[in-house]
């Protein structure tokens, strides 16, 4: 429980996520959108304002953030979509990236791992060279720590990108 999203809770949340597989549940007296951007930055799976803090709608949103999902207010929620829209549109875009941070060269390469595919196949079938494919694969193993092939395929699977 804070009263607002200071640096002194987001340092807080910054390590509870490095250190631990545990879902926070932030109880806020002053929840604005800035709080909520702050706060899922951070890895905050859930947000409710204080003057909501009831022990019944406490309940509920410990229930859900425990089995999984995510819980904030409805007001905000809107803020929030639209701020991953713009977000979407103005910086990840063009870039070539998505919001896994992959961009769609590496997403191709990684299904056609996952298909079974060698590097001199796939940089055949994406008009690569088969160096492209390589740093392409290197590139995602490094950034995501991701010990070998089969392990980015996994990593992809997980995050719904193949």
């Amino acid at each position: 429980m804070a009263d607002t999203v200071s640096e002194d809770v987001l340092v807080l949340l910054r390590k509870t996520r490095r250190t631990s597989t545990t879902r926070v549940l932030l109880i806020l007296a002053e929840l604005t959108e800035q709080a909520v951007f702050r706060a899922v930055g951070c890895g905050v799976a859930g947000l409710v304002p204080r003057s909501e803090a009831t022990p019944e709608h406490l309940v509920h949103v410990i229930e859900t953030v425990a089995a999984g999902d995510g819980y904030m207010p409805p007001n905000l929620l809107g803020a929030l979509m639209s701020e991953v829209g713009t977000l979407q549109e103005n910086v990840l875009l063009p870039q070539g990236r998505h919001f896994s941070g992959l961009s769609a060269r590496e997403i191709d390469v990684l299904r056609l791992v996952a298909e079974g595919h060698d590097t001199e196949v796939i940089a055949t079938k994406l008009a690569y060279s088969e160096r492209t494919i390589k740093n392409a694969l290197q590139g995602v193993m490094t950034r995501y720590q991701l010990r070998n092939r089969s392990h980015a395929v996994a990593f992809a699977m997980r995050q719904g990108l193949i």
